[in-house]
């Protein structure tokens, strides 16, 4: 019985052993799965349910080469996309799982593998404790928004909204008023700045240029384009004025400051009455300084260049806001609101030139004819001012010579400088400048509101109606085709301008 005792207690052992190795084996690795488990059942500190699945991700953002979307508080990374040079999409919809991976569908209808940042979980829920970051938000803002220090920013017709990361802009939520760091591409800004200024002047000062050789048959561009430009400083007053204007006021660091409802309309009528008075009473000087010389053709010179400042000095104000708005935006805005600036200034210097162009001494609309002029006896002492049909005498010297050519450049020209001027100003104070400060949002939306109501009174007093039923406008009896043409420019101006009016 030895033998068979001492043969049994080997083979006893040898199976004890294997079983403990198979044991520890299982162990080993049933352990993976064991944490998966315990990180998937384990409650959230702060709440007892389950973090919810995202069925979309959005505020989507580059960070280097690769793309991350935001899921209230969680990142999530775009597995096998490198986008360093083309923004993402806004926002992948339909997020849904396979096995234990998440997709998204982009906006072309493709999936896209998805994974909680950092790369190591891939499940459909948030990574238990929000989101850890392993790449720096503190400068840049990848694309149109982006989370800086838990914060959203997001830029609306150059406007910068910021609130709590996972928080909707309606939402209640704590919003940040403080200066966000950024590293702003500075000599892309000043290289551009002379893009600006090159078709700003240029396209006030083309039709300038334009008037002298237009054949006569083709005096109807010159009226399609006037008109055009009547269509643009409307649209620029209500669409990018006035709603940027309210834009500002309305801003979440002014809750507490700006308690009237109707504050931007109230100071756009401070510049509808301010613009009034002006142009009344330059009128007035205007034509007392006329009747000095008895000219008919001084009182029109003067009535025409008084409008054309007051337009001017419109334009001026609210284009040093747009230069400092386009510098001081994020890189990520920067260059399409760069593109529509550009068009923006082109646009409204064709509305300023093309009233400049037409600055000229000129006899009263109804003489086409020197034949037609009223007789005219000489002066002799004592004598009075007016012809033997009573009719004022006229100048025909003066109303023969039209204003001189750099003269109407250097009106061309102080337009041109005006939005580069802005900008000069924003690359200055770039790395100090607050948009959220509640001095600047004042400053910049009683500006804008007041530029409206300058413009607003202009452009349709003084263009609108003046050209199409008051003053003997050059449109008030007008034949079909040409009002056709005029009409078609009118409104091509407002449809583009309020077109822009989306990003700027």
């Amino acid at each position: 019985m030895a033998p068979y005792t001492r043969k049994t207690s080997v083979w006893t052992q040898v199976l004890f052993a294997s079983l403990l190795l198979l044991g520890e084996a299982s162990a080993n690795q049933m352990a993976p799965h064991a944490r998966r488990q315990q990180q998937t059942t384990t409650a959230p500190p702060a709440s007892t349910t389950a973090s919810p699945k995202p069925t979309a991700i959005s505020d989507c953002h580059n960070h280097g080469a690769t793309v991350f979307c935001m899921f209230g508080t969680a990142e999530y990374q775009i597995l096998g996309q490198a986008s360093a040079t083309t923004p993402p999409p806004p926002a992948y919809t339909d997020c849904h799982s396979h096995g234990a991976d998440m997709f998204c569908v982009g906006p072309d209808g493709s999936d896209v593998e998805v994974a909680p940042e950092g790369g190591a979980q891939k499940s459909g829920g948030e990574p238990a404790g929000g989101h850890g970051h392993d790449h720096d938000h503190s400068h840049g803002e990848g694309d149109a928004s982006s989370a800086q220090g838990g914060v959203n920013c997001h830029f609306h017709a150059g406007v910068e909204h910021c609130v709590g990361a996972g928080q909707s802009e309606g939402a209640a939520s704590a919003v940040s008023c403080d200066r966000r760091d950024r590293d702003y591409n500075i000599p892309l800004r000043i290289g551009l700045l002379f893009v600006v200024l090159a078709t700003s002047f240029l396209g006030a000062a083309v039709p300038i240029f334009l008037t002298p050789i237009l054949p006569g048959k083709l005096s109807v561009i010159f009226v399609i384009l006037k008109q055009f430009g009547t269509g643009v400083i409307i649209s620029t007053a209500f669409v990018h004025l006035f709603t940027h204007a309210s834009l500002m006021f309305g801003n979440e660091c002014l809750k507490d400051k700006v308690k009237f409802e109707g504050t931007t309309a109230a100071i756009v009528m401070a510049g509808l009455v301010v613009s009034f008075f002006v142009d009344y009473g330059c009128h007035r000087l205007a034509k007392s300084l006329a009747g000095a010389n008895r000219t008919a053709a001084s009182a029109k010179l003067n009535d025409d260049l008084v409008n054309v400042l007051i337009l001017e000095a419109g334009i001026i104000f609210h284009s040093i806001l747009i230069g400092l708005t386009l510098v001081v935006a994020g890189d990520s805005f920067f260059i399409t609101l760069f593109i529509v600036i550009l068009f923006h200034q082109m646009f409204e210097g064709i509305a300023l030139g093309t009233r400049i162009a037409t600055l000229r001494q000129h006899a009263p609309s109804s003489v086409t004819d020197v034949s037609q002029l009223p007789s005219v006896e000489p002066k002799t002492a004592g004598s009075s001012d007016r012809g033997s049909h009573g009719t004022p005498s006229l100048d025909m010297t003066e109303s023969s010579r039209p204003i001189s050519l750099w003269k109407k450049l250097l009106m061309a020209a102080i337009f041109g400088i005006t939005t580069p001027i802005g900008m000069a100003i924003g690359i200055g104070v770039l790395q100090h400048f607050n948009g959220k400060d509640p001095s600047t949002l004042l400053a910049i939306g009683t500006l804008d509101a007041v530029s409206a109501g300058i413009l607003l009174w202009v452009g349709l007093v003084e263009m609108w109606a003046r050209d199409w039923i008051f003053g003997g406008g050059e449109l008030v009896d007008a034949g079909a085709v040409l009002t056709m043409c005029a009409s078609v420019g009118l409104l091509a101006g407002m449809a583009l301008m309020s077109f822009l009016g989306k990003w700027a």
